[in-house]
């Protein structure tokens, strides 16, 4: 991975996200809430879990560590106030891929994992391509429960974002 790419993906990140959000606010609270039988339960536990692995990795990259009890905390009830705090972790990780160097990405990061609490060293690389390989995964999850409500959240592909973002 190069730090070209990492910008690019942190641009589909927040691209996505903006317009998953979009979706899930048409949608009733209680639908939002309602477990679907995913992973992470309800659509709203999907999207906190997002938030929350952004969490983590964004603080282990910026040496800032994100304590949480479990991969399922809810860290925000509130439907809005859980979009509020997405739109700013977006910013936080353009603004922290801005800053990304090959050199960087070249190097090793060391963190204590939370499924596995040992110390572990990875290449940076590999950290950070699972950081937004975990984004994507997680938001097919969410255009599958999207899917079942009957809601329609256009294209996802990485190649129609939008002309001005990937230039």
């Amino acid at each position: 991975m190069k730090a070209k790419q990492a910008r690019l993906m942190a641009s589909y990140n927040r691209w996505m996200n903006e317009r998953i959000y979009e979706v899930c606010a048409q949608l009733p609270d209680e639908e939002r809430k309602q477990d679907k039988k995913a992973f992470f339960g309800p659509i709203h536990g999907t999207l906190n879990h997002l938030l929350l692995g952004d969490k983590v990795w964004l603080g282990r990259f910026e040496n800032r560590p994100f304590a949480v009890k479990s991969l399922d905390q809810e860290l925000y009830e509130n439907f809005d106030d859980l979009r509020t705090e997405r739109i700013a972790m977006d910013g936080r990780i353009e603004s922290w891929a801005a800053g990304l160097t090959d050199e960087t990405l070249e190097g090793k990061l060391q963190f204590t994992s939370v499924v596995d609490p040992a110390t572990h060293t990875f290449d940076m690389w590999v950290t950070v391509l699972h950081f937004f390989n975990h984004q994507t995964h997680h938001r097919g999850q969410l255009t599958a429960l999207l899917s079942q409500c009957g809601k329609d959240y256009g294209v996802t592909d990485l190649i129609w974002l939008p002309a001005a973002i990937l230039q």
